[in-house]
């Protein structure tokens, strides 16, 4: 009797179907915990929908696995990351972290794509399809709720997750925190090398605190306000050029989907269909001739607040110590609070860009921790020769 001969997998093949394995079993956890903190029906069932295709990915590694000889591990608890995105859900609402599980849909998706075989393609499009079902989850959300307005908006689905995080309040309240942080981290370390004296420390922290604060804050908003005035005026001039040479710019709408291989006949009639609509035209102009997108112009006055508070939140860290405390006790309790802070900020990081959470949690640290060092020995390299 012929017997069946095991599959074989090398070494690296076995990891990554165990990392495979792994990123679907956290999948599962994530989209039955999402189902269970949602309370509308239609985004339970899509999220059921999608936990049923990762726990069916999971078996597929699961099986590969088992037929190679290898022990299949029992199921454990999810990534920190995963973790997070389940307790942010269950304070603040699915809808408030679709960009973060999107983004981890990503991870999946480009993890997949670098392992060219079919059985990983077909797992890889299912991922493509739940872009699909977030994008018709959003779509849901708006008053209109029309077939063809999701049609329309997916495309934008499907890349939502790459561009994930991209907003100026997010990126201003991330930087803001962490450039308050490292600066009166490095003007605290920088004051104690050079100085004993705890008052002139706690001055020195103070001021670097309110004048990085108003800075940045201030910075960010004359930053997003001429980009969104820029925009604004640019989306100006396409609106008026519709209005007075409709034909015109019909023929470059049928120009843009000829350049993308539509037939000149169809191009045309989806260029007509598109003038109809003058804002959907215009929407359609804005995207693909001047490559914006009037959904993600910014609030600058969100970035400027948002900035403002995440300074200063990152900015008290090391000051604090010196509030409370006096001599070595305050300075060792400073760079502890602050390693610790940046640890949080770069783990927090992750969340977007996809980067392990040890490792972007440890480089923020090590950047920190140079910027101190350097300061510190500048400060006490000073305060010798003043002294």
């Amino acid at each position: 009797m012929e017997t069946t001969r095991p599959l074989q997998l090398t070494e690296q093949e076995r990891e990554r179907s165990l990392s495979n394995l792994k990123l679907e079993r956290d999948a599962v956890v994530l989209y039955e915990r999402l189902a269970e903190i949602e309370s509308e029906a239609s985004r339970q069932a899509a999220f059921r929908r999608i936990a049923a295709n990762e726990r069916r990915h999971a078996d597929i590694w699961a099986t590969r696995l088992e037929e190679a000889g290898v022990t299949v591990p029992p199921a454990d608890a999810p990534r920190a990351r995963v973790k997070l995105i389940i307790w942010l859900a269950r304070r603040f609402g699915t809808r408030r972290v679709a960009g973060l599980v999107r983004a981890l849909e990503g991870d999946e998706e480009e993890a997949y794509a670098e392992q060219l075989d079919a059985q990983t393609a077909a797992i890889a499009a299912d991922e493509r399809e739940h872009a699909q079902i977030w994008d018709d989850l959003g779509s849901n959300d708006d008053a209109s709720g029309a077939a063809e307005g999701r049609r329309g908006q997916a495309a934008k689905g499907r890349e939502a997750w790459h561009t994930a995080g991209r907003s100026g309040t997010l990126r201003a309240a991330v930087f803001g925190a962490n450039d308050g942080l490292v600066s009166n981290l490095s003007l605290v370390m920088g004051v104690a090398g050079a100085v004993t004296d705890n008052n002139l420390i706690v001055l020195a922290g103070v001021a670097g605190l309110l004048a990085g604060a108003f800075s940045m804050s201030a910075g960010e908003y004359i930053s997003m306000q001429s980009q969104r005035e820029l925009f604004q005026r640019q989306i100006a001039i396409e609106r008026e050029e519709m209005r007075v040479m409709p034909e015109e710019e019909e023929r470059e709408l049928a120009a843009i989907y000829r350049s993308k291989g539509v037939p000149r006949a169809e191009a045309d009639r989806i260029a007509a269909h598109l003038m109809q609509d003058p804002e959907k035209a215009l929407d359609t102009k804005v995207r693909e001739e001047l490559g914006l997108d009037p959904d993600e112009l910014g609030s600058p006055w969100g970035a400027a607040w948002s900035s403002f508070i995440a300074f200063a939140a990152g900015a008290i860290v090391p000051l604090t110590p010196f509030l409370l405390l006096s001599g070595m006790a305050a300075f060792v309790s400073a760079l502890a609070a602050s390693f610790v802070a940046l640890f949080v900020v770069g783990a927090l990081v992750s969340l977007v860009t996809g980067r392990g959470l040890l490792f972007s949690g440890s480089r923020q640290v090590a950047i920190g921790a140079i910027a101190a060092a350097v300061t510190y020995a500048i400060g006490s390299l000073i305060g010798m020769q003043v002294g």
